[in-house]
């Protein structure tokens, strides 16, 4: 395994994770709401009219990339030397058993890994510690049982 340390960008990583905790903290302290995005996605899709909240911040979540990018072009992209890493081709099928999947775990869990490891830990929530270490773990297993049993380049 080697890194790709032409697309190493600690600034950008510091920005970018500053933002989401201020984000989070600023939820917290105006709306008294969690910046758990699958919550707020559940609670937009349940509220019927009530729910402008929840669709500014998903709007929110969906559209800065894009006015950064058109901001300042090149920003957060890989440099032309860097080697994108390859990713084989999912079909539609393949991404919606994935996506349901996500949200089968995310329920079970009571929240998503931005809920748990951004807003549940910041407040000293054992549930969120526990749940965070399981996501982290699971990732874990999944990369060395996908690189190193299975011979893939997961």
């Amino acid at each position: 395994m080697s890194i790709a340390w032409s697309a190493f960008t600690p600034w950008q990583a510091l920005a970018g994770g500053t933002l989401i905790g201020a984000a989070a903290s600023l939820l917290v302290l105006a709306n008294g709401r969690v910046a758990g995005v699958s919550g707020i996605l559940g609670g937009a899709l349940r509220t019927r009219g009530r729910a402008g909240w929840q669709i500014a911040f998903l709007a929110g979540l969906l559209l800065s990339p894009l006015l950064l990018h058109a901001w300042l072009p090149g920003v957060g992209l890989p440099s032309e030397s860097a080697t994108a890493p390859t990713h084989p081709a999912l079909s539609w099928g393949r991404l919606l058993i994935a996506g349901f999947l996500v949200g089968v775990g995310t329920h079970l869990a009571n929240g998503c890994t931005s809920g748990h490891g951004v807003c549940g830990l910041a407040r000293l929530s054992k549930r969120s510690l526990w749940a965070t270490l399981i996501f982290v773990s699971a990732g874990l297993a999944t990369v060395f049982v996908g690189r190193h049993v299975l011979g893939g380049a997961a």
